[in-house]
């Protein structure tokens, strides 16, 4: 018979893990902080290796998995994919094959559900467009979403290779910034109908959506999703207690990039608006062993 020692058991917590390949998550984890702010995170940027735009499945994959293993090694429970490509390319076979084999008491998000969820409420006409990375469009993962939770929706679908590389080198504003942002909206109206919104996914967009506000016609609502994932983030912790009590709750954050740091504190500050101070780490190659899917 085991000797009741009085103790109570202290369960062990961890920080939420933030992944992206490089800076846009960034926009993610700022409206997942504001909204959530007692909590613990680690947000790690992949930089060295950013774009992941143009990248095949198979390494979108195996970068997203080397990430997310780094962060699980620090002890999160969680981890949101703050990454649409990453989420198009990798997250079904992470969630399928890579969890249930190696880590079956973690759990790993990404964000193009939780925007699909929050979009059909937002357009009257369901005459939506799409603005994204080529490798999130190529990946149909919107629209295949969409036609499962918002099957009213009809998507227009355009990639905006040039806005991140504009966005990263600082140029949110100005001439050069404009002109892409009309012809990619004349290159979308071109494709279809009157569209009612315009979905921004690209987690670097919304620090140019007032740009893109501003230029696009009356009547054309902007959805950004800064403002959409953590709403769901919140939700589902408030389904899922048994995940949010593995939470550390102490508000501290820690940044990190497979980068030189000082590169990354300055755009970092760019997107997050105070100053950043992080780490730089090397992932570790994986034998996952899994297909992407």
């Amino acid at each position: 018979m085991k000797r009741n020692t009085g103790k109570a058991i202290v369960m062990k917590t961890g920080p939420i893990g933030i992944f992206d390949s490089g800076f846009g998550g960034l926009t993610i984890f700022k409206g997942i902080r504001r909204l959530l702010p007692e909590h613990d995170y680690v947000y790690l940027g992949d930089n060295a290796r950013t774009p992941y735009g143009n990248r095949s499945f198979e390494t979108v994959l195996r970068f997203t998995l080397e990430g997310i293993a780094h962060l699980f090694g620090l002890g999160c429970p969680l981890v949101i994919i703050a990454c649409n490509t990453a989420s198009a390319k990798a997250l079904r076979s992470i969630q399928q094959q890579y969890l249930p084999a190696v880590h079956p008491d973690r759990r790993v998000l990404g964000v193009i559900r939780p925007t699909v969820e929050a979009v059909d409420a937002h357009s009257s006409t369901g005459a939506v467009a799409l603005w994204a990375t080529q490798g999130t469009v190529q990946s149909g993962s919107f629209a295949i979403e969409l036609r499962k939770h918002a099957p009213r929706v009809s998507l227009t679908q355009q990639a905006c290779p040039l806005l991140v590389p504009l966005i990263e080198a600082g140029e949110l504003e100005g001439p050069g910034l404009d002109f892409f942002i009309g012809k990619y909206w004349d290159l979308t109206r071109r494709q279809g109908g009157a569209v009612d919104t315009l979905l921004l996914g690209c987690t670097h967009y919304p620090l140019i959506r007032h740009r893109i506000e501003a230029l696009l016609p009356p009547g054309v609502r902007v959805l950004s999703q800064d403002d959409l994932v953590a709403p769901r983030l919140a939700d589902y912790l408030r389904r899922h207690p048994e995940m949010d009590a593995r939470l550390a709750r102490t508000g501290r954050s820690r940044y990190l990039t497979t980068d030189a740091s000082e590169h990354f504190d300055h755009l970092a500050e760019i997107f997050m608006g105070h100053p950043i101070k992080s780490e730089t780490v090397e992932l570790k190659p994986l034998q996952h062993g899994i297909e992407s899917r």
